[in-house]
């Protein structure tokens, strides 16, 4: 069923953007998911509800924008590409190595594509968006030239967050924390001009060549004749001894080594105690000169190798293994150095009041209190963004320097340079005028470069002015989840304003995190990873979409099993089965009279449409999911049809089975508008069956005032009357079927034909 009514929907372009429209536009920012693996199934429901909500937008009446991207840069590549072949990337030729990057990209590409035209998703699959494309590897150049002509971009060599593994520099937000396990060493250290010594832990002793101080806590009363004076490192370096309140009397000794470079902190201690570093890592993580006789060494080589030497040396008092809370890069998972490099950066610092303010001011959160992740992100930033990589596959940084004064020179804007393998479109140096050539940088831009200008590429921003001027500029919705915040959010933000001087969208959707029954995460290594295709094929698209829609309200981290997806199935039979029953009667042009018990059902489906609205209107799909199952599965079915059957088979007059007629089919053609954003193959292929046209086409149900009324609470008190006499029978050992005597209350007296026939109530 499924596939047959999306080949109708391919047929008849359902959901084609008209550009001209003069409906009101609506433009999503589609996460343009990472090709660098196969999709799980929260995945899965994390697309499908963003589909929900371009779905509801065009039953409100929106001529929506909803494009397909998919992310092809960046680390996550490149390291899967690595393991796939068994090679590394720095000992490969660069451009083989790109072209093996391509061919894994198709493959993940294609079954990732695959996955989300079989959930139904509604977006544009003939016009896919590749952030490795010449197109937007055109725009992300310019939009840095751009930056560049108005003082937004630098170069500068300072202490930066590094990967050995991956050999390229990293920005705050491509950091993850991990506890893993660690030594803390306790080393014996000298005091100068006396035959004595003090112990300092440390769970970085290779870093005891670059040891410039050592600092205790002010308030820590053992070390304050150790003030002014100084220590002798193990290698015999005199470093002086400082107070400050980073040292933390409770860890190890109390006093506390700072090296060149240990950690972020370790950065900020430089800065403030004004002390000068000693680097003892080169750019490939290995120790380096300065480190000398561990020079060449990896970091944990050169680790082993000096608590070695200090043991033999007598100067290890103990070694202790603790968890250490570990800065570690977000892909490859390896813990991270502080090595000073030379990169570029885009300027932040002097913006994020800005930005705090359009986020505050200009943007509607969805959930209201998710904004507060992006403020917290922003609170914590105290450095400019490095945006160079010293990778292969991603965006090229648009330079060339000069050989004779070796300034840098940018092209103009407009097409897709590859510095490193093409010469520059010039021949002239702007700066010394030498006509002597010219070196292409050999760097890229962080992924997040490229990724966050989505809203301005999908909507045509420097290739398409006309459908640029249509949407209105930068997208609607940022639907996301709250994992990539720091980055793909927020260096959005960041960089449309740089480009646009305004807010990058005007809604911003934050998903939880789908996790498994037992509530972790999904992961390979916990062997709990539940991937969509059986799913797809056992229980289909709508029952995987319920299950995601109906598990929690949006924002909220959600549980999926098997049998909540096994569960949404149930409920779709039952909607099936209804509409099954309903298509045997006809459905009468107009309203006839209605009775009290159609009055009732309608009266409850009002209230239904109310609350749905409500999560509608705000991208919440639990609400309308919930309720719709609710009205469904506990009234409709139950109650409503059990009382109407009689009347509809014709058991009373013909103004009465009319209005049965009416009723029932009103009543599912409301709920196939009410479900169609969340399971939208059954409610088009019943919609089609019974009734005209495609329910995508239709709008919303709203109230009708006229089925508010007093009935809507008798009615409640007729469905706690039918379980009472329900139970009764079952009690008894009476099929439902048999006939009872028992009391009507007289304020039921409105529903009494239609209880009689129900229960065969002997009178």
């Amino acid at each position: 069923m499924e596939l047959e009514i999306q080949e109708i929907w391919r047929r008849e372009k359902l959901y084609r953007f008209d550009a001209e429209s003069d409906r009101p536009k609506f433009s999503i920012d589609t996460p343009p998911p990472y090709a660098s693996g196969r999709w799980h199934v929260a995945a899965a429901m994390h697309y499908a509800e963003i589909d929900m909500i371009a779905r509801t937008m065009r039953m409100r009446g929106y001529e929506v924008y909803f494009p397909w991207g998919i992310d092809r840069n960046g680390l996550p590549v490149e390291v899967e590409t690595e393991k796939r072949h068994g090679i590394k990337m720095f000992e490969y030729p660069r451009e083989e190595f790109i072209e093996l990057c391509r061919r894994f990209l198709d493959d993940a590409e294609e079954d990732i594509t695959r996955i989300a035209v079989r959930l139904g998703l509604s977006a544009d699959f003939e016009n896919v968006f590749r952030t490795d494309s010449e197109l937007w590897r055109t725009v992300t150049q310019a939009t840095f030239i751009r930056a560049w002509e108005r003082g937004l971009i630098y170069e500068d060599y300072r202490p930066n967050n590094y990967c050995p593994r991956c050999r390229t520099t990293l920005a705050d937000a491509e950091i993850e924390y991990k506890e893993l396990k660690s030594l803390l060493v306790y080393v014996k250290f000298g005091v100068e001009g006396e035959d004595s010594h003090v112990v300092v832990a440390t769970t970085r002793p290779e870093l005891l060549p670059a040891c410039a101080c050592v600092i205790y806590n002010p308030k820590d009363e053992r070390y304050k004749w150790l003030r002014g004076r100084r220590v002798i490192t193990p290698l015999g370096k005199a470093v002086p001894v400082m107070e400050h309140p980073y040292a933390d009397p409770g860890f190890g000794t109390g006093l506390v080594m700072v090296c060149s470079y240990g950690d972020r902190a370790d950065v900020q201690l430089f800065h403030e105690l004004d002390l000068e570093p000693t680097i003892v890592v080169d750019e490939e993580g290995r120790m380096n000169e300065a480190a000398g006789k561990y020079a060449g060494m990896t970091m944990e080589e050169a680790r082993e190798a000096i608590v070695r030497d200090l043991r033999e040396q007598g100067l290890v008092v103990r070694v202790e293994e603790i968890m250490h809370r570990t800065p570690v890069c977000w892909r490859c998972k390896t813990p991270i150095e502080i090595v000073p490099m030379r990169e570029y950066y885009m300027k932040q610092m002097e913006f994020l009041k800005e930005i705090r303010e359009m986020a505050l001011k200009q943007m509607r959160f969805h959930p209201d209190w998710s904004v507060q992740y992006l403020l917290d992100w922003i609170s914590g930033i105290d450095t400019d963004w490095p945006i160079s990589r010293r990778r292969y596959y991603a965006t090229e940084i648009p330079i060339w320097y000069c050989r004779s004064c070796g300034r840098p020179v940018l092209p103009p804007p407009g097409r897709y340079y590859r510095p490193w393998a093409e010469d520059p479109p010039f021949e002239e140096c702007p700066h010394c005028g030498s006509r002597e050539g010219f070196v292409g940088e050999e760097r890229v831009f962080d992924t997040w470069f490229d990724s966050s200008i989505s809203p301005l590429v999908y909507n045509g921003y420097m290739w398409d002015e006309r459908l640029y001027s249509s949407l209105g500029g930068p997208s609607d919705l940022r639907p996301q989840g709250k994992d990539i915040v720091r980055t793909w959010l927020y260096y959005t933000l960041l960089r449309v304003y740089h480009e646009t001087g305004g807010p990058a969208f005007r809604h911003v959707w934050i998903s939880g995190m789908g996790l498994d029954e037992r509530g972790r995460a999904m992961h390979k290594s916990l062997g709990n990873v539940i991937y969509p295709w059986p799913l797809l094929q056992r229980y289909g698209a709508d029952a995987i979409r319920f299950a995601g829609a109906a598990e929690a309200h949006h924002g909220s981290d959600f549980r999926i099993s098997v049998a909540r997806i096994e569960g949404a199935f149930k409920f779709l039979q039952k909607v099936w089965n209804v509409a099954r029953f309903v298509s045997s009667f006809p459905y009468p042009e107009e309203a006839p009279r209605l009775t009290p018990t159609d009055l009732w059902i309608l009266g409850e489906f009002n209230e239904t449409v109310r609350s749905a609205a409500r999560g509608y209107e705000d991208f919440d799909f639990f609400v309308p999911a919930t309720a719709s199952r609710r009205f469904v599965w506990d009234v409709f079915a139950p109650h409503y049809i059990e009382l109407c059957k009689g009347r509809a088979y014709g058991e009373g007059g013909s103004e009465e089975q009319r209005a049965a007629w009416w009723t029932l089919h009103t009543v599912l053609r409301g709920v196939l508008r009410l479900l169609a954003p969340i399971v939208p193959h059954i409610t088009d292929f019943l919609w089609r069956k019974l009734y005209d046209g495609s329910v995508h086409r239709e709008t919303l149900p709203e109230p009708v005032a006229e089925w508010d009324t007093e009935y809507l609470e008798l009615g409640r008190k007729v469905m706690e009357f039918n379980s009472t006499v329900w139970k009764i029978k079952k009690e008894r050992g009476l099929p439902l079927s048999s006939s009872i005597s028992i009391e009507i209350p007289e304020e039921l007296s409105p529903f009494r034909e239609d209880l009689i026939r129900l229960h065969r109530i002997r009178q």
